[in-house]
């Protein structure tokens, strides 16, 4: 195989990886020797393409790329339930709220199902949730993305754009004081803000895993919206409002 094709092979492979270290690569390419696939996971890194971690550890550079539903599922499960569980608690029945795409927006499906409430979501992951709950749901659609389990694009964008919300539950994947509320997903960042300018109340849920991330699109400002997280954080004490679960 050539080194360019190699290199793509190692991309796809770290895209439904959250992380992975040289000997793995070596076993998955046999006969490539480990100061081969070292080269490769240099070039990519010089590329800015991944990130070199100690101990020949590589993952995927998330300002680049956005990391799959299956691998988010995986990270930071009690963080992204505490930060769920308080958020729904913000929820009045009789409101019409809206859920977003993403891992810890969608555990708040479980502390609902017995509200009065309109859901509108672009979620895909909400249908498998949805047994025995109470409230209206609506799916918005669009553009399905099915390595994010979210709807997205044009459609999607003037579905939203006409609607308005008493609260929304917006997910993201980076936090900084510059770049405010980012995504690395043009598609994404378009819908939040959309949905950012239609809603009474818009909240972020962010674990801490997420603050300081930098990624390509600046969605809105911290001062736009209040972040939900389980750690306080000094990019929040200054910049943002904030509720700790």
């Amino acid at each position: 195989m050539i080194p360019y094709m190699r290199r793509k092979e190692i991309l796809s492979y770290l895209k439904n990886n959250e992380i992975t270290y040289i000997n793995e690569l070596t076993e998955i390419f046999s006969g490539v020797s480990e100061s081969t696939i070292r080269r490769d996971l240099k070039n990519l890194e010089e590329e800015g393409k991944v990130n070199l971690l100690t101990g020949g550890a590589a993952k995927i550079n998330t300002s680049i790329y956005e990391t799959p539903v299956k691998t988010k599922q995986k990270l930071n499960i009690e963080e992204k339930k505490k930060i769920a569980k308080k958020a729904a608690s913000l929820i009045n029945d009789g409101e019409t709220i809206y859920i977003d795409s993403g891992t810890t927006t969608l555990q708040m499906i479980q502390y609902i199902k017995n509200k009065k409430i309109k859901l509108y979501t672009t979620n895909t992951l909400v249908l498998n949730e949805l047994n025995d709950s109470q409230f209206a749901c609506i799916l918005i659609g669009g553009e399905i993305t099915s390595s994010l389990g979210s709807i997205v694009g044009p459609t999607t964008d003037r579905e939203l754009s006409n609607l308005f919300f008493d609260k929304a539950f917006i997910g993201a994947n980076g936090c900084t004081i510059k770049g405010g509320i980012n995504t690395p997903d043009i598609k994404e960042g378009r819908k939040k803000e959309i949905v950012q300018k239609n809603s009474k109340e818009s909240y972020v849920l962010l674990d801490n895993s997420k603050m300081g991330n930098q990624t390509t699109h600046k969605v809105f400002n911290l001062d736009e919206c209040t972040i939900i997280t389980d750690m306080e954080d000094e990019i929040l004490k200054e910049n943002a409002k904030y509720i700790i679960a």
